[in-house]
């Protein structure tokens, strides 16, 4: 895929801690030292993403970029972005009260001046697979910008390879027509295992099954430019509706529900056999520590990573 055109990495790093800190984040997983974040980039870049934009607070920013620079540099072009509470559509001001940030989808906002090309949104602190990355890439490659609905894309997992063996989840519960598009999506709190191939979530007080085969998202988006132009009214409409709520943020899966129920986008539901981790509990980062090293040992990943 030629770096002139080929698609971006925007990832959602502002939540991480600083190493960078001593949060779950950034605890090293790999046998060199690596953070689930260095997987990221590492199989975006293998799989022919020619531009990596990082969504950070200003915090950590200094840091971020002194990894990636060093590791990145000769590979892939990079840029870096600050989530700022202040960066708001005209004829808003920053209520004096907000100190939590607007949440995902006024990340990839802040990122508009960044992108100019089809691009995929990840969180930072999730491992995707290279599968993923993968069908995602080869979906932007060939997105039209012009399209109308907008042609947009959501990498879906089984359901069973998003869970963990250490406490229940919560999981976006997708609806998928035959052509393959999203139609909606559920949250689910409170997802546990239930036998080899099947899952069950806490509806009250009662058990109520999920099959493993349900399809997941775990926040991993294909978009085309068009998005960034859609964003800020449904941002001025949030902005306007939760005024009294200094808590409230503005969920990128809520957005993207809210321009498909509009006819304004087709969501392509993409497949990927990979399995997904991430640390929510502590038992995790050593799940995570093994399957880092099955895989390297397996030869998917070299080590250190970023060979020179």
């Amino acid at each position: 895929m030629d770096t002139e055109v080929a698609p971006a990495l925007v990832i959602l790093a502002a939540g991480l801690g600083s190493r960078f800190g001593g949060w779950k984040q950034i605890e090293a997983v790999g046998p060199s030292g690596e953070i689930v974040l260095d997987y990221s980039v590492y199989d975006g870049w293998r799989a022919g993403f020619g531009r990596v934009v990082f969504i950070v607070r200003e915090e950590i920013q200094a840091a971020v970029r002194d990894h990636f620079d060093r590791v990145l540099a000769g590979r892939i072009e990079t840029a870096y972005v600050v989530q700022r509470l202040d960066d708001l559509p005209p004829g808003f001001d920053l209520p004096s009260e907000r100190r939590k940030p607007w949440g995902t989808a006024h990340a990839v906002w802040s990122a508009r001046r960044e992108i100019d090309r089809p691009f995929a949104v990840i969180n930072a602190d999730d491992f995707y697979g290279p599968e993923s990355y993968a069908v995602l890439a080869a979906f932007l490659k060939d997105a039209n910008p012009a399209a109308l609905p907008a042609e947009f894309a959501m990498v879906g997992f089984p359901l069973r390879n998003t869970l963990s063996p250490n406490g229940t989840v919560s999981r976006g519960i997708c609806a998928v027509n035959p052509d393959g598009a999203l139609e909606q999506v559920v949250e689910r709190t409170k997802i546990r295992g239930a036998g080899d191939k099947d899952a069950e979530y806490l509806d009250g007080a009662v058990w109520r099954p999920l099959s493993g085969d349900a399809v997941a998202s775990m926040n991993m988006w294909g978009f085309t430019p068009s998005l960034l132009a859609r964003i800020e009214p449904l941002f001025a409409h949030f902005l306007r509706s939760s005024q009294d709520d200094p808590g409230a943020e503005f969920f990128l899966p809520a957005l993207v529900d809210a321009l498909v129920r509009a006819g304004k986008c087709r969501v392509t539901v993409l497949a990927t056999p990979a399995k997904w981790f991430g640390i929510t509990y502590a038992a995790d980062l050593e799940d995570a520590r093994r399957s880092i090293r099955r895989q390297t040992e397996a030869g998917r990943y070299p080590t250190p990573l970023w060979e020179k």
